[in-house]
Parts: C-alpha cells; structure tokens; sequence
C-alpha cells in the first residue's frame, strides 16, 4: 500500500492552485471539471503518480468556505531550509493570501526544526527540515 494523495475542499480553486504553486513550489499536474456534478478537481504535486503522492484540492461549486473542523491537523512538507521557505512565502502570502503561521525554530522537546504555513483556506501546511530528504527529491 502507499498514500494516493490528500484532498482539501477549497472555496476559490484558483486562490488556491496559485497558493501551492506559487508559494509551496508545486507544478498543477492535471485538472478535472465535471459540471453536471458541480466540482472541479486539480492534482498539484512535486511529482506524479506512483513516485509520489499528490495534493487534490476540491471546488464544489457555490461553496465558497468550510469549517475545517477540530480532527484536521496539517499536511507536511521536508524543505531544505524552513526559514529560507518562510522568508519566501511572506511576500507572496499577501498578494495571494495564506500567512507564514509559525516562524521556523525547534519542536518544543526536540531538534527537528519546523515552521508552519496557513494556506488561503486556512489549511495547515507544516514545514519540516530535512535537507537529506529534500536533496533527494531532486534527483
């Protein structure tokens, strides 16, 4: 078994398709209308499947908003360098909304520097340092 992708329901499609290509670095893979059933899908990712997962983001036409509820948590992300990514995002976040949510420094009890994005739906997008794996990546 392996992750397919995650889905997040987002209430402007391209808000958020500019916010995770243009902020997250991903490249918009492949986009699906189904008008009759009234939603847009569009894949995003750092890669296509089955090398990797991906990202579906979910337009229900006419809805503009979810309540994200208590369950959800956050999507992660290994970056090379999450203050780099921070100081990145923070022009482009308030042309194209989102808001760097926490500043890149040490996990309370640990080493493992993170950092966290919100996204213009007010998804959680956590930033993990993992120079190693984001090298790889690369490849």
């Amino acid at each position: 078994m392996r992750l397919l992708h995650t889905m997040l329901r987002v209430g402007d499609l391209q808000r958020s398709i500019d916010f995770y290509t243009q902020v997250m670095g991903m490249t918009l893979l492949r986009t699906t209308d189904r008008p009759e059933q009234q939603y847009t899908l569009a894949f995003l990712g750092y890669g296509r499947n089955p090398e990797h997962a991906e990202l579906e983001l979910t337009y229900n036409y006419g809805v503009e908003q979810y309540e994200l509820g208590t369950a959800y948590g956050h999507i992660a992300i290994g970056v090379d360098n999450a203050a780099a990514v921070c100081e990145a995002a923070r022009a482009k976040v308030a042309t194209l909304g989102g808001a760097v949510s926490r500043e890149a420094g040490p996990i309370k009890g640990g080493n493992t520097v993170i950092a966290f994005l919100t996204d213009p739906d007010g998804y959680k997008v956590e930033l993990i340092e993992r120079p190693e794996a984001a090298s790889e990546l690369k490849r």
